[in-house]
């Protein structure tokens, strides 16, 4: 993609810092982000334009859409225990400013609007590779959110002639992603803890497993759906198609700093709203999309911890 002019809502978030990344050399990238969770040194050395503001503000939405070609929706509150803490602040962002995104974007015409969902629809469903056809068991509000605004997404498309995709991505990491919240995702509190000596915290057995994601196969999924004219108002799942447990991310992560593993993890209750086994099938992505992963969870880590030291 080069040349064009192209919104990122959250772009100052951890995914939506890498879009910006990889955008912005050839486009004009504007980024929508009210701070909340995204941070302005992510965009550091970047030539983008930050707009400051949330998505439910219609005046700014629709000044920042004017001439744009693609949006890259990534803006959310995107927590399982946050949702479930105030499962109306959620709801308010997650579909409430979706909603917003996706009328100014019809109203401006443009190419196409990318919309970032999550595995976390699929729930605790029975089945053990997560498909695309297979019917959503949301088990927290967020994963409620997530699943309208797919719903919105192939809605406008089939009302409005709005082209959309959605890609429902599966644990996602890399560089830039916050360790410091209490809502953080495994991979960056364990690479923090590590970093500092602590033992690595894990809720419940470790033997639940995910398909970690690493965030530059995310990028290239995005970019991939954007330009694609044939798969309007679908779905696809954004993964490796790699089913790793929890314990084995620890084991990992403590192997590159070099510490023993024994001794090195500490286990907790396992949380409320969180699924035992998330992995998926990507053949959908790869054949509609042309999209492949390219970094296995090892160089994925490695990566990130590259990143850091050169911070």
């Amino acid at each position: 993609m080069e040349g064009r002019r192209v919104l990122i809502t959250g772009g100052a978030g951890f995914i939506g810092s890498h879009l910006a990344e990889a955008l912005c050399e050839r486009n004009e990238v504007i980024v929508l982000d009210d701070l909340s969770s995204g941070r302005r040194e992510n965009l550091q050395g970047m030539e983008v334009e930050l707009v400051q503001g949330s998505i439910r503000d219609p005046e700014l939405v629709r000044r920042t859409m004017e001439g744009v070609d693609y949006v890259f929706h990534e803006a959310a509150i995107a927590s399982v225990p946050k949702s479930l803490d105030d499962p109306i602040a959620s709801n308010q962002v997650n579909v409430c400013g979706t909603l917003r995104v996706l009328c100014e974007a019809r109203e401006a015409k443009v190419r196409k609007l990318v919309f970032a969902s999550s595995a976390a629809i699929y729930g605790d469903a029975p089945t053990e590779i997560k498909r695309e056809g297979d019917p959503p068991v949301p088990i927290s509000p967020y994963a409620v959110t997530k699943l309208t605004g797919e719903l919105y997404c192939r809605n406008f498309w089939v009302n409005f002639g709005l082209p959309t995709c959605c890609l429902r991505y599966f644990n996602v990491y890399g560089p830039r992603q916050d360790p410091s919240s209490e809502y953080a995702a495994a991979v960056p509190r364990f690479i923090d803890a590590a970093s500092r000596g602590q033992p690595l915290t894990i809720y419940g057995d470790g033997e639940q497993t995910r398909d970690f994601t690493y965030v530059g196969d995310v990028v290239q999924a995005n970019i991939l759906a954007a330009l694609d004219v044939d798969h309007n108002g679908e779905v696809f799942n954004v993964a490796r198609q790699e089913a790793v447990s929890v314990n084995e991310l620890a084991r990992t992560v403590l192997e590159l700093f070099g510490r023993e593993v024994e001794g090195g993890t500490v286990h907790l209750p396992p949380r409320q709203g969180d699924v035992r086994h998330s992995m998926a099938d990507i053949s959908r992505a790869r054949a509609d999309l042309g999209y492949h992963p390219e970094f296995d969870m090892r160089r994925g880590l490695e990566l990130t911890l590259q990143a850091l030291e050169n911070r």
